[in-house]
C-alpha cells in the first residue's frame, strides 16, 4: 500500500527506483522500511510490549480517591500536577513517616535541602509530605547544615555522603 501510494507521487520522468528509495531504504535486517527523514514506520514486531495494571474493581475516578489515582498515573483534574508527580515516584508514601497519603490527608511539597540552605528548586529536591511530618522537618533543618556534612549537587541530582564503618 505505501508503495502504491510513493508511485502515485512520482513525477513521470522519475525513474522507480529513485522514486522508491526517497521513501524506502534499509532498515533492521536489511529489509525494506518506509522512512523520511525524522521519521521511522516500524513493523508492528519491533514495538515493544507495554504491561498495564489492572485498575482496582472498586476505584472509579470520581469516587474522589485522588491519592490512589495521582499515585497510579501521574495526574488526576483536582491534584496540583507537582503533587501528581511526587506522589507518583514516591509510589504514594511518605517517606518522612513512610505511611500511605490517604485522600484526607493535607500535603504540603518540601524541599529536601531548603532553598535557604543551597537546595535547588527541582524535582529531584523536592518530596510530598504530610502537613505534621512537613512542620516536623521544617522546624529541624536549620539545625543540620547539608553542605557542611558531605552532601553536593552533581548534575542536578543531590549525592548523598557515604558512611564509613
Amino acid at each position: 500500500m505505501l508503495r502504491a501510494w510513493t508511485v502515485s507521487r512520482k513525477k513521470k520522468e522519475t525513474p522507480l527506483i529513485k522514486a522508491l528509495k526517497k521513501y524506502f531504504s534499509y532498515g533492521k535486517h536489511g529489509f525494506w522500511k518506509f522512512q523520511t527523514k525524522g521519521a521511522v514506520l516500524y513493523h508492528h514486531a519491533e514495538t515493544g510490549i507495554l504491561r498495564h495494571t489492572l485498575v482496582k474493581p472498586e476505584a472509579s475516578p470520581y469516587d474522589g480517591n485522588w491519592t490512589y489515582w495521582s499515585k497510579r498515573r501521574g495526574t488526576y483534574s483536582g491534584t496540583p500536577t507537582r503533587v501528581a508527580k511526587l506522589l507518583k515516584k514516591q509510589k504514594g508514601i511518605c517517606p518522612q513517616c513512610k505511611q500511605y497519603f490517604t485522600p484526607e490527608d493535607l500535603i504540603e511539597v518540601d524541599h529536601i535541602i531548603p532553598k535557604s540552605k543551597g537546595g535547588k528548586d527541582t524535582y529531584n529536591n523536592l518530596q510530598a509530605l504530610h502537613r505534621h511530618c512537613h512542620d516536623v522537618k521544617s522546624k529541624n533543618d536549620y539545625l543540620y547544615d547539608w553542605l557542611e556534612n558531605g552532601y553536593e549537587w552533581k548534575d542536578d541530582v543531590l549525592t548523598v555522603p557515604m558512611t564509613k564503618d
